[in-house]
């Protein structure tokens, strides 16, 4: 129910109860129970829905220095994070080694060198960078969980899906870069070992878990976002080819199969590059699910045919 005095404007959704004393909002008003309290000391306008909506509530408690990290951060800038992001989970809170760490509930406060992780602004939210973010969760990904991240920190794809629109664009040598500004940490020479197998322009986090499924499977790598030209016409843009074979795998995400459209685009260009002469193997999550066992038959099968 709406509180008959209202709030002012500049508070916007999220404040603290500071902040709202600064704008002249009274103490009752502040401990008024149409606010909702996700924090220690903040209000908020209505209780925040999803963990980005939480984090943002956190943003205005936050004071110089004290910044986003590990992975919350990783989840702020959408990069490809295992498991469900829920709202119940803690954020993580980095501020530099010579400050205590943020103690609180719903928090996790970790300390970070000066100069490692480079300050940024999302929305409001202060965050560190994506390339520190996921520096401080490398100890505790798999191998292929972090070659999925940095396939998506150097993508230069704009429809790569959940990544934050106005992120830095970043190259191998940015990595190897901050690699070298961090020395050694936790999970280091997993990134180091990892960056070899980093491929630009992949366009999901689906794509890097099939290749690497080939790859690890015994198959060649194949090319990534290969472009299928005929007569000097771009019939198709592959996300994974054989081109010396004719041989092109698309993986199907969710989007292709509800949306009638693309369900549509895709079996006419299936069609017009079996006309052609290429073998086509859709893949779903059901083929990486089993450990892949099926695909890779299929796509040893497509490559003895040849």
């Amino acid at each position: 129910m709406r509180h008959r005095i209202p709030l002012p404007d500049d508070l916007g959704p999220h404040f603290t109860v500071r902040q709202a004393a600064d704008s002249g909002v009274g103490r009752r008003r502040a401990a008024a129970r149409d606010l909702a309290r996700p924090f220690h000391g903040v209000r908020s306008v209505s209780a925040p829905a999803t963990p980005l909506q939480r984090v943002a509530a956190l943003a205005p408690r936050l004071r110089a220095g004290q910044l986003i990290g590990g992975e919350t951060a990783m989840r702020v800038w959408g990069c490809p994070h295992p498991g469900f992001w829920s709202i119940e989970d803690p954020l993580t809170v980095v501020v530099d080694t010579d400050s205590a760490r943020v103690r609180s509930r719903g928090i996790t406060g970790r300390r970070l060198a000066p100069g490692r992780a480079r300050p940024w602004r999302i929305g409001g939210i202060p965050v560190v960078d994506p390339i520190s973010a996921l520096f401080m969760c490398a100890a505790e990904l798999s191998d292929d969980e972090i070659v999925v991240a940095l396939d998506a920190l150097i993508t230069t794809s704009d429809n790569y899906p959940g990544l934050r629109t106005g992120r830095p664009l970043l190259t191998v040598t940015d990595i190897e870069h901050h690699l070298r500004i961090w020395g050694r940490f936790p999970g280091s020479r997993r990134i180091r070992d990892a960056l070899p197998r980093a491929r630009n322009g992949v366009e999901s986090p689906k794509e890097t878990e099939t290749r690497l499924l080939l790859v690890e499977g015994g198959l060649p790598e194949p090319e990534v976002q290969y472009e299928i030209r005929e007569d000097e016409r771009i019939v198709a843009r592959s996300d994974m080819a054989y081109p010396a074979l004719r041989i092109t795998i698309e993986y199907e995400g969710d989007g292709h199969r509800t949306d009638k459209a693309q369900w549509r685009r895709d079996v006419q260009r299936q069609r017009e590059l079996e006309d052609l002469g290429w073998i086509v193997i859709r893949v779903t999550q059901l083929d990486l699910a089993d450990g892949g066992r099926a695909l890779l038959d299929r796509v040893r099968n497509a490559i003895a045919s040849r």
